[in-house]
């Protein structure tokens, strides 16, 4: 972790083009790799979608179905990527309990509820 004032967050933000596209890309998968590393809940996630996103493209369903068996699963992916970033973000705040951060960490369990809740309704409507 760099604590270096003269490298402070608005310092990349003047990037432009093909490098900032490359930057952006870099951050991304080093944020796809910490969640890997840090999160189970992510992995487990990441397990489901490598067993959901291929059984979707051998089932008979229409195109619209099979769009929405994969697009429900990878939708979870992205509510705990965020889920995690909360949760990141309060604990770098103060590791201490307040009402707030724990509202906040809830609140993001409960977006990941609703998303896998989407999974199963999602699948099981179209499958059933």
């Amino acid at each position: 972790m760099n604590d270096n004032p003269d490298l402070d967050a608005l310092s990349f933000k003047g990037r432009r083009g093909l490098t900032r596209i490359l930057d952006a890309t870099g951050y991304s998968l080093a944020g796809l790799r910490a969640a890997y590393q840090g999160e189970a809940a992510f992995r487990q996630l990441m397990w489901l979608n490598m067993l959901l996103l291929p059984l979707a493209c051998v089932v008979d369903v229409s195109r619209a179905e099979r769009a929405l068996l994969v697009l429900v699963p990878l939708l979870a992916l992205v509510v705990e990527l965020l889920n995690s970033a909360i949760e990141a973000v309060v604990d770098r705040i103060s590791l201490n309990l307040h009402p707030l951060s724990k509202q906040a960490k809830d609140m993001g369990s409960a977006a990941q509820m609703v998303a896998l809740l989407m999974i199963a309704l999602t699948w099981a409507i179209i499958l059933l």
